[in-house]
């Protein structure tokens, strides 16, 4: 597979909205990835995170769904902005528009599929883990018993045989939605417009436009400050920030060499 070819192919782009006020935090989409991708089973320790315990997106858990608690208050909950006391989500890849993983691979083993996900081929990865550290959701995880980065693959198999993604099959309160990027963003503003006319008046769209990742393909519906679902409210990709370093790196060789001849110049007079 190869990214030119992908392009090539590219048909309506397809993304993830997942809508964190109809999850029940039942787990079934981990368990569907899992099964559909032949994850191993990891995590069971006991975390004191509430009860979940897998805690995170990893190199065998592509999709994770999040438990956020917090303390009761008397007479606040339900659809009470001021307070939500119980929320879940599910987590996953968010697919990003300016990937940062996809900008940092030197193999060229990430790829952007022609549904617009980002894609890693474990044949052609090498292990270096710079997509680890360009990821600003910390998504990408390096399997350390193969060597390689692992991560959502989108379901690109199941995609491409015309189905939609395992976890979006198996969602029983259909919290998770699959569909083409442009009408799963209309039907993220009508929910949302919908759940503040009954009151969830801190309810929003996070699909990281906010940062330079330029959007995702893995929108989510939450309550509050995104960042109790681990989501960053401005995501940056790292690549962004290397125009900086190099004018900063190439400022201070012109003053060590216009320095360097002042010397020079000195000393010959």
């Amino acid at each position: 597979m190869h990214g030119r070819e992908l392009k090539e192919n590219r048909v309506a782009a397809t993304a993830f909205l997942t809508d964190s006020t109809l999850c029940i935090g039942c787990k079934a989409c981990e368990v569907a990835c899992k099964e559909w991708n032949g994850l191993e089973a990891e995590n069971f320790e006991w975390r004191g995170l509430s009860y979940d315990n897998t805690a995170s997106l990893g190199h065998s858990t592509w999709r994770h769904v999040k438990f956020v608690e917090r303390p009761p208050l008397s007479g606040l909950g339900g659809n009470a902005p001021e307070f939500a006391s119980w929320s879940f989500s599910s987590d996953v890849c968010k697919h990003c528009e300016n990937a940062g993983c996809l900008e940092a691979c030197p193999t060229g083993a990430i790829v952007r599929t022609e549904f617009g996900g980002v894609f890693v081929q474990p044949d052609v990865c090498n292990g270096c883990a710079y997509c680890v550290v360009t990821c600003p959701f910390g998504v990408v995880e390096r399997n350390p018993k193969e060597g390689t980065a692992f991560k959502c693959t989108f379901c690109y198999d199941r995609q491409k045989a015309g189905l939609i993604p395992a976890c979006a099959k198996v969602c029983p309160t259909e919290s998770i939605r699959f569909g083409e990027l442009d009408d799963l963003k209309i039907a993220a503003a009508r929910r949302v417009d919908q759940l503040k006319s009954r009151g969830v008046t801190d309810a929003q769209i996070y699909d990281g436009s906010d940062g330079t990742v330029g959007g995702t393909h893995a929108m989510f519906i939450v309550r509050g400050d995104p960042r109790s679902y681990n989501l960053p409210p401005q995501p940056e990709v790292p690549t962004r920030l290397l125009r900086r370093s190099w004018l900063s790196a190439a400022a201070t060789a012109g003053l060590l060499a216009l320095a360097g001849l002042a010397a020079f110049w000195g000393r010959s007079r």
